[in-house]
């Protein structure tokens, strides 16, 4: 049998980006993160691949020792028929129970959120990166795109200084 070459092409398209959330990490700073897989039908596995999703007002629950994100839209898949899967489903969160454990006992204690950064396939398999956030204010909001755009300046010109 001859050995599959893995080139760092077959990894990238192996951890294709399916959706990102943007948006939270402008409105909440991260703590920690978080690796989870998710619980899915056929059909949204499917309409992953083809079309995406949206979670950008997505959050995950924890109820009854279970994670459970809400609020995520995965589009239909047109080929399913009948058997079609509901759009903004709750989903079931795959994590380890100390997992679990933890990020509940921080929430309490902490006043934390836990909301979805990405969805992603990786070895065929879709997974979820949570993050553990606290919720930025106005001035930190205001901060952090003062120091973006500041950073993007000095490339800038380290760019130009790099050309002459």
């Amino acid at each position: 049998m001859a050995k599959r070459k893995d080139t760092a092409a077959a990894r990238d398209a192996a951890r294709k980006d399916v959706a990102q959330n943007r948006r939270a990490r402008h409105e909440y700073e991260i703590v920690e993160t978080v690796e989870a897989g998710m619980v899915l039908e056929g059909s949204e596995v499917k309409a992953l691949r083809e079309r995406g999703a949206t979670i950008a007002d997505a959050y995950v629950q924890l109820r009854g020792g279970e994670a459970w994100l809400v609020g995520a839209h995965i589009p239909e898949y047109h080929n399913a028929g009948m058997t079609g899967h509901d759009p903004q489903r709750t989903r079931k969160l795959l994590l380890h129970r100390r997992e679990i454990e933890g990020l509940g006992a921080s929430l309490q204690q902490k006043g934390l959120a836990l909301v979805p950064l990405r969805l992603y396939f990786r070895d065929g398999r879709a997974k979820m990166e949570l993050g553990l956030g606290r919720g930025k204010t106005l001035y930190d909001k205001r901060r952090t795109l003062v120091e973006r755009d500041a950073r993007r300046e000095a490339e800038r010109a380290m760019k130009v200084s790099r050309r002459r």
